[in-house]
């Protein structure tokens, strides 16, 4: 299988058979004026700059790295540059989608306050797949925002021009924010489900042999787990426990070196050979961090 990478912005018009951009780091565009070639078949590509795409109709189903988009109406999806996408159609005559194309190249943000910031919104790119679902009003208030851009990129270019699109860009980025923490806040039920599948898979790790082999389980490995990406886990775990993974990982551990230290006659050694620590002097460190007492003096408490 191909994979294209359409390099910038230029490139991506021509392929897409669109008039040269307005401006070469920055485009909007209509989905309804996109024609691809014919004799185009590639249908994984990469891509040298981000994409904000709000599907009002989708009528395939994209791939993003092992993830699939649940796309449907109503929704918004960001890709980060050079990340693989695939579209999948059972007939690619019948690709259709309706909505608006945000494109730009991580130049346009240069000496700007999104140059920085952006790397925070973490549903940009691979770890957050799943796309964001808007209500009918949330919808609106992108659609605005796009078509605001959209008429400033089509004015004439002139020193303030790059200052209003970022602007617009930001608030479209904060709105963005704000209604992906409410898809997280209204999906409760589906999401206390992934809790209780991440704490019974957490618990089996601490209680079988991973622990002394593989070390303690990472982020990535337990998201993995789950199907999930790292930043995704690591929000829903947030919003719905006000915890991270990370915290989530160092609290099971120090439940379980307690006990350990509490009900057994293990050697501190022991315990943190046990405990997938390589260095016994990391877990001393580590739990006094956590406890304000050494591991010997936690002992004490209890002869």
């Amino acid at each position: 299988m191909s994979i294209l990478h359409i390099k910038n912005i230029n490139e991506y018009h021509r392929l897409m058979q669109l008039p040269k951009p307005q401006h070469p780091l920055v485009s909007v565009i209509n989905f309804a004026d996109i024609k691809r070639k014919e004799n185009v078949t590639v249908s994984s590509f990469t891509h040298g700059f981000y994409s904000i795409a709000l599907k009002q109709v989708f009528n395939g189903k994209m791939k993003y790295g092992q993830q699939e988009y649940d796309f449907d109406e109503g929704v918004l999806a960001f890709i980060a540059p050079n990340q693989v996408m695939r579209i999948e159609v059972e007939d690619e005559q019948k690709l259709n989608h309706l909505g608006w194309l945000l494109i730009f190249h991580p130049d346009f943000l240069w000496n700007t306050s999104l140059a920085q910031k952006i790397k925070k919104y973490d549903f940009f790119g691979y770890e957050l797949t799943e796309a964001l679902h808007l209500s009918d009003k949330e919808q609106k208030t992108l659609t605005d925002l796009m078509q605001n851009i959209n008429q400033e990129y089509n004015s004439t270019i002139d020193k303030f021009s790059q200052d209003v699109i970022i602007s617009q860009l930001e608030l479209l980025l904060t709105y963005s924010e704000r209604f992906y923490q409410r898809q997280f806040i209204t999906r409760k039920k589906s999401n206390h489900r992934m809790l209780e599948q991440f704490e019974t898979l957490l618990n089996n790790y601490f209680k079988g042999e991973n622990l002394q082999e593989n070390g303690l389980p990472t982020v990535n490995y337990l998201s993995a787990s789950l199907n999930l990406s790292p930043n995704y886990l690591s929000r829903l775990l947030k919003t719905q426990t006000g915890k991270s993974t990370q915290e989530f990982i160092h609290e099971k551990l120090i439940q379980l070196a307690k006990e350990k230290l509490s009900t057994t006659a293990l050697s501190v050694n022991e315990i943190a050979y046990s405990l997938g620590f390589v260095h016994p002097q990391s877990f001393g460190k580590f739990f006094k961090k956590k406890m304000e007492l050494t591991p010997l003096e936690f002992r004490e408490l209890y002869n």
